[in-house]
Protein backbone atom coordinates (compact mmCIF):
# COMPACT_ATOMS: atom_id res chain seq x y z
CA UNK A 1 0.00 0.00 0.00
CA UNK A 2 1.24 3.54 -0.80
CA UNK A 3 -0.77 4.89 1.87
CA UNK A 4 -4.15 5.82 2.77
CA UNK A 5 -4.56 9.41 1.80
CA UNK A 6 -7.39 9.79 -0.49
CA UNK A 7 -9.52 6.90 -1.39
CA UNK A 8 -11.81 7.22 -4.71
CA UNK A 9 -14.88 5.79 -4.31
CA UNK A 10 -16.09 5.59 -8.45
CA UNK A 11 -19.95 6.59 -9.07
CA UNK A 12 -20.16 7.52 -13.32
CA UNK A 13 -23.78 9.18 -12.38
CA UNK A 14 -21.99 11.81 -10.23
CA UNK A 15 -19.36 12.34 -12.65
CA UNK A 16 -20.97 15.34 -14.77
CA UNK A 17 -21.20 13.45 -17.97
CA UNK A 18 -17.26 12.70 -17.51
CA UNK A 19 -15.97 9.15 -18.37
CA UNK A 20 -14.94 7.17 -14.82
CA UNK A 21 -11.52 6.29 -16.62
CA UNK A 22 -11.01 10.03 -17.36
CA UNK A 23 -12.00 10.78 -13.71
CA UNK A 24 -9.60 8.07 -12.54
CA UNK A 25 -6.44 8.83 -14.53
CA UNK A 26 -6.71 12.39 -13.73
CA UNK A 27 -7.09 10.81 -9.93
CA UNK A 28 -3.85 9.35 -9.87
CA UNK A 29 -2.09 12.55 -11.59
CA UNK A 30 -3.49 14.46 -8.36
CA UNK A 31 -1.77 12.03 -6.11
CA UNK A 32 -5.14 9.10 -5.02
CA UNK A 33 -4.10 6.27 -2.94
CA UNK A 34 -6.31 3.76 -3.65
CA UNK A 35 -9.34 3.77 -5.98
CA UNK A 36 -12.48 1.74 -5.55
CA UNK A 37 -14.77 0.69 -8.50
CA UNK A 38 -18.29 1.20 -7.17
CA UNK A 39 -20.58 1.85 -10.21
CA UNK A 40 -23.93 0.39 -8.40
CA UNK A 41 -26.07 1.11 -10.81
CA UNK A 42 -24.80 -0.52 -14.36
CA UNK A 43 -25.10 -4.19 -14.97
CA UNK A 44 -22.02 -6.42 -13.66
CA UNK A 45 -20.97 -7.07 -17.39
CA UNK A 46 -20.30 -3.19 -17.87
CA UNK A 47 -18.98 -2.70 -14.65
CA UNK A 48 -16.57 -5.84 -15.25
CA UNK A 49 -15.54 -4.11 -18.67
CA UNK A 50 -14.84 -1.09 -16.48
CA UNK A 51 -12.70 -3.01 -13.55
CA UNK A 52 -10.68 -4.53 -16.47
CA UNK A 53 -9.74 -0.62 -17.70
CA UNK A 54 -9.38 0.28 -14.08
CA UNK A 55 -7.53 -2.39 -13.37
CA UNK A 56 -4.44 -1.45 -16.06
CA UNK A 57 -4.66 1.97 -15.32
CA UNK A 58 -3.70 1.09 -11.08
CA UNK A 59 -1.59 -0.82 -11.79
CA UNK A 60 0.87 0.93 -13.86
CA UNK A 61 0.47 3.51 -11.63
CA UNK A 62 1.11 1.17 -8.43
CA UNK A 63 -2.32 2.60 -7.16
CA UNK A 64 -4.70 -0.37 -5.62
CA UNK A 65 -7.93 -1.24 -7.22
CA UNK A 66 -10.72 -2.62 -4.25
CA UNK A 67 -14.28 -3.39 -5.97
CA UNK A 68 -17.14 -2.43 -3.77
CA UNK A 69 -18.82 -5.58 -2.70
CA UNK A 70 -18.77 -7.73 -5.66
CA UNK A 71 -16.06 -10.50 -5.02
CA UNK A 72 -16.56 -12.35 -8.33
CA UNK A 73 -16.02 -9.09 -9.93
CA UNK A 74 -12.42 -8.57 -7.70
CA UNK A 75 -11.48 -12.34 -8.69
CA UNK A 76 -12.40 -11.82 -12.57
CA UNK A 77 -10.26 -8.51 -13.06
CA UNK A 78 -6.95 -8.98 -10.73
CA UNK A 79 -8.26 -6.61 -8.30
CA UNK A 80 -6.30 -6.03 -5.34
CA UNK A 81 -9.08 -6.24 -3.17
CA UNK A 82 -12.84 -6.18 -2.33
CA UNK A 83 -14.86 -3.60 0.23
CA UNK A 84 -17.84 -5.03 1.99
CA UNK A 85 -20.75 -3.56 3.29
CA UNK A 86 -23.16 -5.06 6.40
CA UNK A 87 -25.01 -7.51 4.29
CA UNK A 88 -22.12 -8.57 1.83
CA UNK A 89 -20.53 -12.06 2.43
CA UNK A 90 -18.17 -12.03 5.94
CA UNK A 91 -14.72 -10.70 5.70
CA UNK A 92 -13.92 -13.85 6.78
CA UNK A 93 -15.47 -15.57 3.31
CA UNK A 94 -14.27 -12.43 1.28
CA UNK A 95 -10.56 -13.52 2.27
CA UNK A 96 -10.91 -17.32 1.66
CA UNK A 97 -11.61 -16.60 -1.65
CA UNK A 98 -9.95 -14.01 -2.73
CA UNK A 99 -6.30 -14.94 -0.95
CA UNK A 100 -4.10 -13.80 2.15
CA UNK A 101 -2.59 -11.09 -0.06
CA UNK A 102 -5.90 -9.49 -0.92
CA UNK A 103 -7.16 -6.16 1.07
CA UNK A 104 -10.54 -6.68 2.51
CA UNK A 105 -12.21 -3.95 3.97
CA UNK A 106 -15.46 -3.47 6.17
CA UNK A 107 -18.08 -0.36 6.13
CA UNK A 108 -19.15 0.28 9.88
CA UNK A 109 -20.70 3.21 11.67
CA UNK A 110 -20.21 1.98 14.94
CA UNK A 111 -17.41 0.86 17.91
CA UNK A 112 -18.49 -2.51 18.13
CA UNK A 113 -18.54 -2.99 14.61
CA UNK A 114 -15.36 -1.85 13.72
CA UNK A 115 -13.80 -4.06 16.90
CA UNK A 116 -15.47 -7.63 15.43
CA UNK A 117 -14.44 -6.31 12.00
CA UNK A 118 -10.88 -6.08 13.05
CA UNK A 119 -11.01 -9.21 15.05
CA UNK A 120 -12.48 -11.08 11.60
CA UNK A 121 -9.66 -9.76 9.52
CA UNK A 122 -10.63 -6.78 7.77
CA UNK A 123 -7.53 -5.12 6.47
CA UNK A 124 -9.05 -1.13 7.15
CA UNK A 125 -12.52 0.19 7.78
CA UNK A 126 -14.47 2.85 5.98
CA UNK A 127 -16.14 4.72 8.91
CA UNK A 128 -19.48 7.03 8.20
CA UNK A 129 -21.19 8.74 6.78
CA UNK A 130 -19.61 11.48 9.04
CA UNK A 131 -21.40 13.97 7.28
CA UNK A 132 -24.76 13.69 5.77
CA UNK A 133 -24.67 13.05 1.84
CA UNK A 134 -25.71 12.66 -1.39
CA UNK A 135 -23.57 10.69 -2.80
CA UNK A 136 -25.21 7.38 -1.42
CA UNK A 137 -28.77 6.39 -1.11
CA UNK A 138 -28.06 4.70 2.29
CA UNK A 139 -26.13 7.76 3.73
CA UNK A 140 -28.31 10.51 2.61
CA UNK A 141 -30.02 11.75 6.06
CA UNK A 142 -28.93 13.89 8.56
CA UNK A 143 -29.97 11.47 10.83
CA UNK A 144 -27.44 8.80 9.53
CA UNK A 145 -24.55 11.71 9.68
CA UNK A 146 -22.52 10.00 12.95
CA UNK A 147 -19.83 13.12 13.21
CA UNK A 148 -16.15 13.52 14.45
CA UNK A 149 -16.44 12.36 17.89
CA UNK A 150 -17.96 8.29 17.12
CA UNK A 151 -15.04 8.64 14.23
CA UNK A 152 -12.42 9.67 16.64
CA UNK A 153 -14.09 6.55 19.10
CA UNK A 154 -13.93 3.81 16.32
CA UNK A 155 -10.49 5.34 15.53
CA UNK A 156 -8.81 4.68 19.24
CA UNK A 157 -10.86 1.28 19.45
CA UNK A 158 -8.56 -0.56 16.25
CA UNK A 159 -5.50 -0.69 15.59
CA UNK A 160 -6.01 -1.17 11.30
CA UNK A 161 -6.31 2.29 9.07
CA UNK A 162 -9.59 3.81 9.58
CA UNK A 163 -10.62 6.25 6.29
CA UNK A 164 -13.50 8.51 7.03
CA UNK A 165 -16.52 8.58 4.05
CA UNK A 166 -20.00 10.83 3.89
CA UNK A 167 -19.92 14.31 3.10
CA UNK A 168 -15.93 15.01 3.26
CA UNK A 169 -14.48 17.55 0.78
CA UNK A 170 -11.19 19.57 0.57
CA UNK A 171 -13.02 21.77 3.67
CA UNK A 172 -13.38 19.60 6.06
CA UNK A 173 -11.05 16.94 5.53
CA UNK A 174 -8.52 18.36 7.60
CA UNK A 175 -10.95 17.93 10.48
CA UNK A 176 -11.73 14.44 9.51
CA UNK A 177 -7.85 13.48 9.73
CA UNK A 178 -7.57 15.22 13.13
CA UNK A 179 -9.81 12.36 14.83
CA UNK A 180 -6.70 9.95 13.66
CA UNK A 181 -8.09 8.52 10.72
CA UNK A 182 -5.79 7.33 8.38
CA UNK A 183 -7.72 9.41 5.40
CA UNK A 184 -10.90 9.82 3.66
CA UNK A 185 -12.82 8.28 0.73
CA UNK A 186 -14.50 10.35 -1.05
CA UNK A 187 -16.70 10.47 -4.48
CA UNK A 188 -18.07 13.76 -5.40
CA UNK A 189 -15.35 15.72 -4.03
CA UNK A 190 -13.46 14.06 -7.09
CA UNK A 191 -15.74 12.52 -9.83
CA UNK A 192 -18.08 15.76 -9.58
CA UNK A 193 -15.27 18.14 -9.37
CA UNK A 194 -14.14 20.54 -12.43
CA UNK A 195 -10.53 19.65 -12.30
CA UNK A 196 -10.29 15.84 -10.72
CA UNK A 197 -6.74 16.20 -10.20
CA UNK A 198 -6.86 19.74 -8.91
CA UNK A 199 -9.20 18.23 -5.87
CA UNK A 200 -7.40 14.69 -5.47
CA UNK A 201 -4.13 16.90 -4.54
CA UNK A 202 -6.41 19.59 -2.31
CA UNK A 203 -8.14 16.54 -0.51
CA UNK A 204 -4.47 15.24 0.14
CA UNK A 205 -3.16 18.45 1.45
CA UNK A 206 -5.81 18.86 3.54
CA UNK A 207 -5.23 15.50 5.06
CA UNK A 208 -2.02 16.16 5.59
CA UNK A 209 -2.95 19.50 7.59
CA UNK A 210 -5.52 17.37 9.62
CA UNK A 211 -2.49 14.85 11.29
CA UNK A 212 -0.15 17.78 11.96
CA UNK A 213 -3.44 18.97 14.46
Amino acid sequence: MTGWNVYLVTQQRHSKGRDTREIVRAAIAGGVNVVQLREKDVPARERYELGLDLRELTRDSGVPLIVNDRVDIAQAIDADGVHLGGEDLPVEVARDLLGEDAIVGRSVSFVEDAREAERAGADYLGVGAIYATGSKDDIDDEEHAIGLDRLESICEAVSIPVVGIGGVDASNAAMVAATGADGVAVITAITGATDPEAATRALGDAVETGRRR
